[in-house]
């Protein structure tokens, strides 16, 4: 199966249609912030699909150029994903990447964008201005075992993810959990960061991610719908396997697991 078909790479949660189904960050760079280049390490320059993210990545590194020296806020600080928050940016080969946990303020107008896509509502469920909103402010307002991050690639937000403690989410109950399975759901935000292998790299890095920067977790999981196959696909060539089919409340989803045990081996 093909690894770069990964168009639509649009994983949302278990009860992603109702807000809190899965119930300051480190600096990442802009304009020389932190020794890191603002454009896009590949050198495609593709920010025209419905709005110039330039200034926003500058805005961006200033603001956590700032509370790289202040005590971080929010759910990536509590230990039920081993602060998360402070995980830092990492070499991928498409250039450093960092998970920065969301804010609303800052990032809602953003990530209602990606939702209202409408390939992205397909299967999000999430277009509108306030369902984003709700979803967001969940998980946010939560106990921590739910994380929502900006993907930044370059100094660029371009992705969206949650990671969550998949052993503490309704999800559990659908699959033979164990203690400190990690969950991750992803959207590719801009058209023109789709089908080019960009989501296969940036599962894999997440996916290592999480296994480097929380110890007491063996696996990895993901259920993406089973009718999203370039989804499939890309999880697939990030080092995921297959383990089967769950019956979830709003969809038929493949389970698949990428192993601490087999992490070198796929």
């Amino acid at each position: 199966m093909s690894t770069e078909r990964d168009d639509s790479l649009l994983l949302p949660p278990v009860d992603a249609g109702m807000p809190g189904g899965h119930g300051g960050a480190a600096p990442f760079t802009a304009g020389g912030v932190e020794g890191y280049a603002s454009a896009r390490p590949d050198g495609v320059d593709d920010f025209t699909d419905t709005v110039d993210l330039r200034p926003l990545a500058e805005e961006f590194a200033e603001l956590l150029a700032h509370e790289h020296h202040a005590p971080s806020l929010g759910p990536g600080d509590t230990g039920l994903l081993d602060d998360l928050a402070s995980w830092g940016p990492v070499a991928t080969p498409v250039g450093p990447f960092q998970l920065v946990p969301v804010r609303i303020e800052r990032d809602l107008p953003l990530v209602t964008r990606w939702m209202n896509d409408p390939a992205v509502a397909a299967f999000w469920n999430l277009s509108g201005p306030d369902a984003t909103a709700g979803h967001l402010r969940a998980q946010l307002e939560g106990d921590g075992r739910s994380v929502p991050c900006l993907g930044v690639l370059g100094g660029v937000p371009m992705s969206y993810w949650e990671v969550y403690r998949a052993d503490l989410d309704p999800i559990a109950r659908y699959y033979p959990s164990r203690p400190h399975d990690t969950g991750i759901h992803l959207v590719i935000g801009k058209v023109a960061d789709r089908g080019r292998g960009l989501g296969t790299h940036l599962l894999r890095t997440v996916a290592d991610l999480v296994l480097d920067r929380r110890p007491s977790c063996d696996r990895v999981i993901a259920e993406p719908d089973l009718r999203n196959t370039p989804c499939l696909a890309a999880f697939l060539g990030a080092g995921f396997r297959l383990t089967g089919e769950v019956e979830l409340p709003d969809k038929l989803a493949a389970l698949i697991v990428r192993d601490r045990c087999l992490r070198w081996a796929l």
